[in-house]
């Protein structure tokens, strides 16, 4: 490809790299989707849910193969599953913005030739 000329290009290519740099590994652990907290009752007309807010619940709500999918986390592994979930959007973010850059670099490009 034809790299293109000029301040704005430079910016790009640097924004690039800067990126390219980051994400130099994959992340190992990261999820996708997204951790979400509800409330839920029981059923038993004796428990605090059937007068109050609720157990407390998390689902992690993902896609697989176009397919969504959603999968109950127990209490203890909301945490690291939080984590997990940050590290994956972080990760997205990044590619979407280096194709992003590359996308506004094809256009410098062209607008150049076209000069």
């Amino acid at each position: 490809m034809i790299e293109p000329k000029g301040r704005e290009a430079a910016r790009w290519r640097q924004r690039r790299f800067d990126l390219l740099e980051r994400l130099r590994t994959i992340p190992r652990e990261a999820l996708p989707g997204t951790l979400t907290e509800s409330r839920t009752r029981c059923g038993k007309e004796s428990c605090h849910c059937a007068r109050g807010e609720g157990h407390r619940a998390w689902s992690l709500t993902f896609m697989v193969k176009g397919q969504r999918r959603v999968e109950r986390i127990p209490q203890e592994w909301v945490e690291e599953v939080r984590r997990r979930v940050e590290e994956g959007r972080g990760f997205k973010e990044a590619v979407s913005e280096i194709f992003a850059a590359n996308a506004e670099l094809l256009v410098l490009s062209r607008r150049q030739r076209h000069r």
